[in-house]
């Protein structure tokens, strides 16, 4: 049986929500973009006719979500990577290794989620075409939301991909010192110590 050094029941619990959000995030984003072009498909093929918001609301969708789950693409250990260095290096050594390269990577995702916090702020009055479309089809005038609300996904995901690196340092740190199975996102970009894979 592993050990585990539990994190605060609350601690817990908004890491399994906010692991269960992401989730749904992609998956509704993804159902509605698929929905999206079927019926742009039909109306173009069938109908004789375009859905002219329908390309502009999927790139938007298609945005979003993939900056929100960079994290858990991360934690799962799903990037492209070169691993025969780790490979050939002891435990302390590939943590050390993993230490050193992800200094300058969150370095980078910090500016990144700065300068485009930055730029998304000059686009507030201009607003999003597909959703003033759509909105003012349906009530009769413009949702007026900000395009810079896309723009601001990029901040977002720099900004959640620096906390699951961290959290993936922590949680290496504790395996090697305490010898114990942390509770928190394991590489799965899972919970562990608490019940095991969640969702």
């Amino acid at each position: 049986m592993k050990n585990t050094m539990r994190l605060p029941p609350t601690l817990s619990r908004i890491i399994s929500i906010y692991l269960l959000l992401l989730r749904f995030a992609a998956g509704v984003s993804m159902a509605i973009i698929v929905m999206v072009m079927i019926a742009q498909v039909w109306s173009r093929y069938v109908l004789g006719g375009s859905l002219i918001w329908a390309e502009e609301l999927c790139r938007y969708l298609l945005i979003w979500q993939t900056f929100l789950v960079l994290g858990l693409a991360y934690s799962k250990g799903e990037f492209v990577a070169l691993d025969f260095l780790p490979a050939a290096l002891s435990d302390r050594g590939k943590w050390v290794l993993k230490v050193i390269t992800a200094i300058p990577v969150i370095a980078f995702l910090a500016l990144i989620a700065v300068y485009g916090a930055d730029y998304a702020s000059r686009f507030s009055s201009q607003t999003i075409p597909a959703l003033d479309f759509i909105w003012g089809s349906l009530f009769g005038r413009p949702l007026g939301l900000p395009i810079g609300y896309v723009y601001i996904s990029v901040s977002v995901g720099s900004a959640l991909m620096i906390l699951h690196i961290i959290a993936d340092l922590v949680t290496g740190f504790a395996t090697r010192t305490k010898g114990a199975q942390q509770d928190g996102m394991d590489d799965t970009g899972d919970l562990t110590g608490t019940g095991g894979r969640q969702g």
